[in-house]
């Protein structure tokens, strides 16, 4: 039955829907409207990337944010700059500031500028890019991007993968994936062992109690003196294991650590997998993007037989915060655990095309992440990404050297761009020399022109600079060693 165009509506109803339309029309500016706002965004852009070099890399010296809790969520908007003036005083200005190249801390990526435009358009554009039927272009423009990642690992054509949040999630689904393919089931998971050592980054005994396997045994495997895991200290764990009754089911190395920057001997590792029958998953968040340096794939051998491993884009791609990866060789199990139907899609899902990220991630509403990875690299191409990396592997060495000279104790030569150092001098007990560590981290933290974190290692209050910002170059580093030297000239009797 046709509807009705008799014109009968009450007018009360009409009326109110005029208003109401006039007063949500906010919601979609017009040019005019769009110039006024998007004019103080850009110029506050640029007064922080014209700025960023002198800023301080850690700033204490205000709030933290209170300011904002003075300024609720109300009816009414505000002016576009006191909006502006909010968000630089109480959210850009005070901690850490993750674009300076003097984040020397825990791994930083940067965030480049083309990142952010590709934000931008992926933003007003709204592309939705979960499935191939509704987003065609943002799911092949993903797919691209990981059948490239997929090539600089050495995985076969038949691989995929999925953008996600980060490594937390990237190694969630990886792990999700291993569970599906050996077929674990509740009754098997306090036999299943999985097998990774004390370097391992926490978010992968995180990912296993998420997905349901907190009773799975975890076998922390022997590590050598450059903290990387034993091969022969793995297939003792494995031959004792099945001994004893158990099921070695999960193996997971690392391609570049977060505490010392280690990189496990994945080859040797991988054959001991294969040979015990255990899914090999590599967490390369922090290093994977090294494979693009003859040195970094020369160090990362091996990675190729991983049965799943995560990079992180945010981390040694340069990219903002919120981007992670995760590819796993063998297609059918990633897809066996991710994939559902809804009826309400079935027209989505009879479309014949790509894999679709909602497929193989727990995602079935997703961010166009991909062009913000997708635009740089197409504009800029792979080579500048391939110096910066090398670069950073150099300046790891060159503050090495420096901090040695200085009267460091050094940790071992760098796998990849993280050192570890300590302030040890000659006769001081081991807690005096905790003590004084830590107030040097703490010293160079109060004067903010870099910033640096620590770790503990064998009970040794341990420093750790990271080489990895795309702004990080030797000047930085020198500032880092004139910093470091002015708080040791400091140190007070402990």
């Amino acid at each position: 039955m046709p509807l009705s165009t008799s014109g009968s509506e009450p007018s009360e109803l009409l009326e109110r829907l005029a208003a109401l339309e006039r007063q949500a029309r906010a919601l979609d500016p017009g040019t005019s409207r769009r110039k006024a706002v998007r004019g103080p965004v850009m110029a506050s852009a640029e007064r922080f990337l014209r700025q960023v070099e002198n800023l301080k890399a850690y700033d204490d010296t205000g709030g933290q944010g209170e300011g904002l809790l003075d300024s609720p969520i109300a009816e009414r908007g505000l002016p576009i700059a006191d909006v502006i003036g909010l968000l630089e005083e109480e959210v850009v200005r005070p901690g850490l500031n993750p674009a300076s190249g003097g984040h020397l801390a825990y791994v930083p990526g940067g965030g480049i500028y083309y990142s952010a435009l590709g934000d931008y358009l992926a933003a007003v554009s709204n592309k939705y890019a979960g499935i191939f039927f509704t987003g065609p272009g943002p799911v092949r423009m993903e797919n691209q991007l990981l059948r490239w990642v997929a090539d600089l690992v050495g995985y076969p054509a038949g691989a995929v993968g999925n953008l996600a949040s980060g490594g937390s999630i990237a190694n969630l689904v990886a792990i999700a994936t291993a569970r599906e393919a050996h077929g674990l089931k509740g009754a098997d998971f306090h036999r299943a062992v999985v097998y990774l050592t004390s370097q391992a980054h926490h978010c992968i005994e995180k990912a296993l109690r998420i997905a349901g396997l907190g009773e799975v045994v975890v076998r922390h495997v022997p590590i050598d003196d450059r903290w990387r895991m034993r091969p022969d200290g793995l297939a003792t764990a494995i031959a004792a294991d099945r001994a004893a009754g158990l099921k070695p089911w999960l193996v997971v190395a690392a391609a570049g650590t977060t505490d010392t920057g280690a990189v496990d001997p994945l080859d040797q590792i991988g054959q001991v997998a294969k040979e015990a029958g255990c899914w090999f998953h590599v967490d390369a968040a922090y290093g994977g993007f090294f494979l693009l340096t003859d040195e970094g794939r020369a160090k990362l051998a091996g990675i190729e037989r991983s049965d799943s491993v995560v990079l992180d884009p945010h981390k040694s791609l340069f990219l903002p915060y919120g981007i992670g990866l995760v590819l796993v060789k063998d297609p059918a199990p990633m897809l066996a655990t991710h994939h559902y139907f809804g009826n309400y899609m079935q027209d989505a899902m009879r479309a014949p095309g790509e894999v679709s990220p909602a497929d193989v991630s727990p995602e079935l509403t997703k961010h166009f992440r991909a062009l913000r990875m997708w635009l740089p690299l197409k504009l800029i191409g792979v080579a500048p990404f391939r110096a910066a990396l090398e670069e950073k592997l150099l300046l790891a060495r060159y503050f090495r050297q420096k901090a040695a000279a200085l009267g460091f104790e050094v940790g071992p030569e760098p796998d990849l761009s993280i050192v570890t150092f300590r302030w040890a001098p000659a006769g001081a007990s081991l807690e005096t020399a905790n003590r004084q560590n830590q107030q040097i981290v703490e010293g160079v933290r109060k004067d903010g022109r870099v910033f640096l974190s620590s770790t503990m290692i064998d009970g040794r209050f341990t420093l750790r600079l990271v080489a990895l910002s795309f702004r990080t170059h030797r000047k930085t580093i020198d500032l880092a060693l004139r910093v470091l030297r002015e708080q040791v000239e400091a140190l007070k009797p402990c």
